[in-house]
């Protein structure tokens, strides 16, 4: 008989041996830069002891904290709109119904993230993805909130990936209370020793269980029943003598996300900023100690006496006194030696070791955003400050959309359908599939640092124009809107087509033509009239040229 816990405990040991040459690194970058990150055993739970004891400057901890709330703010603030569906063709996006329709979809998606607790999960995410260079979350189904998330921490978790390197399965180990694995599973689904705990009332004694969740190989497609949906999620207690399971079940999409910051070839963990800057930071850590050390020896210096002392009260104290007898050849109670630090080279050191981590932790730019006003900050002002950052920065933006927040807005946008919270979608757009721009401060800035050649480019031109009107043939200024608007973000509903743009400056440029012609035309009559009033007016009675003029005619 098919053991029903012994494929997954034996493929959980294969991943943790593959797993097991970064538990190491991680664990430094726990000591320090956040002592709390990390569950490397799974006793490690609810412990309040002192962890800090590596930690002597905060630099990295500090670089980590502005890293992570800059990226909070910079890519999923949810103060300000960082997201916009769109459809593939643009111009279906000019039909009102389907414009209403993606707005009131939009209005509810955002409804959906704020009621559930992901902007909670972000900022952990961040942080994580920062510190360890990976950050899984796993998405569930609320009857509440809709969806709810819970983010994972370096340590617990183990994942591999398919033949595309995307991030297709978790395994998990965590602890639970009695009471809590009873109202999760059921009593019933417990082993024998977890019931017996429950009944004689030892609610609060843990449980380790184990938490699967990857592709389902062997599944009947036609049935739609949890088990036999493309992803399996199994759950069981890890240390049970019983082949049983507290709950097999499944998943129609892969319910976890598993940014990485960076990845060499076909590693499944990432690489962070905290691995590139830990070197500098243990290095911070020694200078800080090493300069402490050498101003308490320059203000409490080790101090010498003759052997008379020995046993008799003496003191460094200020006002206090020693009282000895010195003998000729002998010295007195003094310092052992004089300590005379340069430390001001140290501090120079001190300051550069500092700005190093700061940079690795793309410090500056999210300090920037922090600090500023959110209201009033624009991604022309943070691609104009920070342009070379921005640039360094793009694959990291590109990773996070493509790992997090592609499948993220999928993933809701689904269960938000099936939970029938979304008005059906008019008839110019059934069947097609929506896409995604994002519109945070950090995804416009990055767009503008690869069109700030169209602002150079259009004041060239402009200049130019004066002494070479010719060269305004050679710049499409239509197109140059466009380009730039898709960069801002803007939206596409205030921005013309060529078509309608070309047809506006025709019309324009008739009616400038019919209101000159009728200017002209104008003119010569009001200059008609001004002739006949002369005429009118004028005497032909008296002697005159005009009086000579009209009786030569009449001669004639």
């Amino acid at each position: 008989m098919t053991s029903k816990r012994e494929p997954y405990i034996r493929r959980l040991e294969g991943l943790r041996t593959e797993r097991q040459s970064w538990v190491p690194h991680w664990r430094e970058l726990s000591e320090f830069i956040q002592p709390r990150r990390g569950r490397f055993l799974l006793s490690d739970r609810n412990k309040g002891g002192k962890r800090n004891g590596s930690i002597i400057n905060s630099t990295g901890r500090d670089a980590l904290r502005t890293l992570r709330s800059g990226l909070m703010s910079g890519i999923t603030n949810p103060a300000r709109p960082w997201f916009r569906l769109r459809t593939p063709d643009p111009e279906m996006m000019e039909f009102g119904q389907v414009k209403a329709w993606l707005a009131q979809v939009e209005k509810i998606l955002y409804a959906v993230f704020a009621d559930s607790n992901i902007y909670n999960v972000m900022p952990v995410a961040y942080t994580e993805l920062g510190l360890f260079g990976t950050a899984p979350i796993m998405q569930m189904d609320d009857f509440e909130s809709v969806v709810r998330f819970y983010p994972f921490t370096a340590g617990e978790y183990f994942l591999a990936q398919n033949e595309k390197l995307q991030i297709d399965t978790l395994y998990r180990e965590y602890s639970m209370t009695i009471a809590q694995v009873v109202a999760e599973f059921d009593l019933e689904n417990c082993s024998a020793n977890v019931q017996n705990r429950y009944q004689a009332g030892g609610y609060d004694e843990w449980v380790d269980i184990i938490h699967v969740v990857e592709p389902r190989t062997e599944r009947e497609t036609g049935k739609l029943d949890a088990k036999n949906k493309a992803w399996a999620s199994i759950y069981f207690e890890k240390d049970c003598s019983e082949d049983t399971l507290l709950r097999e079940s499944g998943f129609d999409r892969f319910p976890i996300y598993a940014p990485r910051w960076e990845t060499t070839g076909t590693d499944v963990y990432g690489m962070s900023p905290g691995m590139d800057a830990l070197g500098d930071i243990k290095q911070l850590q020694t200078e800080e100690k090493q300069k402490g050390q050498g101003i308490e020896k320059m203000i409490n210096p080790p101090m010498t006496g003759p052997s008379s002392l020995k046993g008799r009260p003496a003191t460094v104290l200020p006002g206090k006194v020693t009282y000895i007898d010195v003998q000729q050849g002998q010295q007195g109670f003094q310092p052992a030696y004089q300590v005379n630090l340069p430390l001001q080279y140290l501090i120079q050191d001190i300051e550069a070791v500092q700005q190093r981590i700061n940079r690795a932790f793309y410090a500056d730019l999210f300090a920037m955003l922090i600090t500023s006003d959110r209201r009033d900050m624009t991604a022309t002002e943070v691609a104009a400050r920070e342009e070379e950052k921005l640039i360094m920065l793009g694959p990291v933006l590109s990773r996070i959309n493509e790992d997090l927040l592609d499948p993220l807005i999928d993933n809701v946008f689904i269960r938000a359908a099936e939970a029938g919270i979304l008005p059906p979608p008019p008839q110019e757009i059934q069947g097609t599939e929506l896409g995604v721009e994002y519109i945070s401060l950090l995804h416009q800035a990055q767009q503008l640092v690869g069109v700030g050649s169209i602002e150079r480019t259009a004041g060239m031109v402009g200049n130019l124009v004066t002494m070479f009107p010719e060269v305004r043939h050679k710049f499409d200024a239509m197109q140059a809107v466009d380009e730039y608007a898709t960069a801002l973000g803007t939206p596409a509903r205030v921005i013309r087509s060529n078509e309608e743009a070309t047809e506006r400056v025709a019309a324009e440029q008739q009616q400038a033509q019919q209101a000159e012609q009728a200017q002209q035309m104008l003119g010569m009559a009001n200059q008609g009239a001004q002739a006949a009033k002369m005429l009118s007016e004028t005497d032909v009675d008296t002697d005159s040229a005009l009086k000579a003029l009209m009786s030569s005619m009449g001669a004639a």
